[in-house]
């Protein structure tokens, strides 16, 4: 009897080992078979017994632990340093850029707005319940990643372009798309300048550095054999009044960026944009990798913003729609479901941020449709309205 218990035992911790680390596999399955399937005498049964129960005793409980444990997605799987961080320091840690209308600019009095900004209050209501508890942390892009990587911020929320370099190579990870854009030029309207087709050899290009503008802008002029001069500063300022001051012929980077700098310019109506888009720059917030909890509040946060708009629920009608006869309705304002106790949140989280920021529409209208920076959306509108914005159901 004792020993049909004990290979009992094996049985169990086997199926449990074998279901979450297929590296064992072999060895066990090989062991087991020895032990189970052959003809063996008792005494066999002993020797086989005693020279795996060393390994078996030892790690016993560490093998437990991983393969039934905290691997399967348990209570300790919802652990998030980062989570844990931003609860104690009361706020979240949030890099944005060094102003640009729309996404993120600060006023006279240090007050932060625009789309990618209400990414990270909308990060800080789930998880803070105040949309307001965000510092915010201006930075060049060349500057972005390193203050990521190093934990100065714990979310990028800076008109940044989602790259295969950027996502698999410097420890970074995009959770979504706020904004999809293309890269463009600018020129004066008296330039003579009406397509990219009209760009002569000498043609001077300002941009800024460390960006994929760089690189977009040298594919390009080197793909139609037009020699130019690069003009490249770090800051977006920097870039603005060189070419507002006749430094350069042209202004190249994201056109979504070109509107919105144009109007710092001293005479925006004197400048237009060229219709061509020669790149692809799908944007949206980034963190750290080697968190999934945190990346999971990020990328749901932004995502409940854009699947409230598809849901017709917003900042005035949230509370209200709380005993809707739509199930998804119910899981976006918390009436249904523990869909925050998946990443260690209330159940509220959802409703807080469509309450406290608004959904996407409401975002972009107030801070780049109203503001006449971009009144079109574009491929930003709604899957449902002709556009390409589309998330995954909070189910």
């Amino acid at each position: 009897m004792p020993l049909l218990l004990f290979e009992a035992h094996l049985v169990v911790i086997k199926n449990c080992i074998l279901k979450k680390n297929n590296h064992n596999q072999p060895v066990l399955e090989l062991s087991f078979k020895n032990i189970v399937n052959n003809n063996k005498t008792k005494e066999d049964y002993n020797n086989m017994i005693k020279s795996i129960k060393t390994w078996i005793l030892v790690g016993f409980a560490s093998l437990l632990l991983v393969a039934c444990g905290q691997g399967g997605g348990g209570a300790g799987s919802k652990k998030s340093k980062t989570l844990e961080n931003t609860k104690k320091a009361g706020f979240v840690k949030c890099g944005v850029s060094q102003g640009l209308p729309g996404f993120s600019n600060a006023d006279a009095s240090g007050n932060w707005t625009g789309i990618d900004v209400d990414v990270c209050r909308a990060v800080a209501a789930a998880v803070l319940g105040d949309a307001d508890k965000v510092k915010y942390t201006p930075l060049s892009a060349k500057e972005r990643f390193t203050a990521l990587t190093s934990g100065e911020i714990d979310v990028l929320a800076r008109n940044t372009t989602w790259t295969l370099s950027r996502d698999a190579d410097i420890g970074l990870t995009f959770v979504g798309v706020n904004f999809y854009d293309g890269q463009g030029f600018m020129v004066r309207k008296n330039s003579g300048i009406n397509s990219v087709n009209d760009f002569k050899n000498g043609i001077s290009a300002c941009t800024n550095t460390g960006t994929t503008t760089e690189l977009n802008m040298r594919d390009f002029f080197n793909s139609k054999n037009i020699s130019y001069e690069p003009i490249a500063f770090e800051k977006a300022d920097e870039v603005v009044q060189a070419y507002d001051a006749g430094r350069c012929d042209t202004y190249t980077t994201d056109k979504s960026g070109l509107a919105a700098q144009r109007t710092k310019m001293s005479n925006p109506d004197e400048h237009k944009v060229l219709p061509e888009t020669i790149s692809k720059e799908p944007l949206g917030p980034v963190v750290r990798q080697g968190d999934a909890v945190w990346e999971d509040i990020v990328r749901w946060s932004l995502n409940t913003m854009i699947e409230a708009e598809e849901y017709g629920v917003n900042s005035s009608n949230a509370s209200s729609l709380k005993d809707s006869e739509n199930p998804q309705i119910k899981r976006l304002v918390g009436s249904e479901g523990e869909l925050g106790a998946a990443f260690g949140l209330d159940n509220e989280w959802s409703l807080r941020i469509i309450e406290q920021v608004g959904n996407y529409g409401e975002s972009y209208k107030k801070h780049i449709a109203d503001t006449g920076i971009l009144p079109n959306r574009g491929p930003n509108q709604l899957w449902t309205k002709g556009g390409i914005l589309y998330v995954p159901p909070a189910r």
